[in-house]
């Protein structure tokens, strides 16, 4: 009886329990999904949804979006309409990204309503690294997560010059100026695979043709 639990246990194992549906991915295809994917049908909703997770939908064929709906831009776009009856017009793509009081309203965490920044978490911890470039808010926005949050003290203490940037490898340090010396983003990961194995090298000038 044992080794029959045990050998159904290890065919299960690895499985997916359940069913999910991501909360904004669209899927595109050439044709009915039906033709392409198998399909599923959620009880919990009318739209139909694939089978095959995020990975196996594209080396299926089908092209992948996440569209994301904010009620944030609502509620900016309200606001500048507000605005415009004084007769003060606001173009949102024109504000400058170096105000400086804008800063010292992050740096006091009055953020309460501002998109991705209104966490109490997230408040305090503008109040430590007290921001004054957008890459700042770049960089707490990625770092803000399991796992790579255990680096915000690190990037704030070297930030105000409480503590000295670290190199990692000399060959990579202007990779990583811009996040205090932190490796912060996916495609700082890509560039330093490709400085330290020499992948994408620069080639040497041809030499000229010889004539014969």
């Amino acid at each position: 009886m044992i080794g029959r639990l045990l050998d159904i246990a290890q065919k299960i194992e690895g499985l997916y329990r359940h069913a999910s549906t991501h909360a904004a991915g669209i899927v595109i295809g050439d044709r009915p999904l039906s033709q392409l994917v198998p399909m599923y049908r959620d009880p919990r909703s009318d739209m139909p949804v694939t089978q095959f997770n995020m990975k196996w939908v594209e080396q299926a064929g089908l092209v992948k979006f996440d569209f994301l709906g904010l009620k944030t831009l609502t509620v900016l776009k309200v606001a500048v309409d507000f605005i415009k009856k004084r007769n003060i017009e606001v173009k949102l793509e024109a504000l400058p990204l170096d105000d400086q009081k804008t800063y010292e309203m992050l740096s006091k965490g009055d953020t309460v309503g501002v998109f991705q920044v209104e966490s109490a978490g997230m408040r305090k911890a503008l109040i430590g690294m007290r921001p004054d470039c957008i890459e700042d808010i770049i960089a707490l926005v990625a770092l803000y997560r399991p796992g790579p949050m255990e680096n915000i003290p690190v990037y704030n203490a070297r930030k105000h010059g409480e503590e000295e940037i670290e190199s990692i490898h000399p060959k990579i340090d202007y990779l990583l100026k811009e996040t205090q010396g932190v490796i912060v983003y996916q495609e700082q990961v890509m560039q330093i695979a490709q400085v330290l194995s020499g992948l994408f090298a620069r080639r040497s000038r041809p030499s000229a043709p010889r004539h014969g």
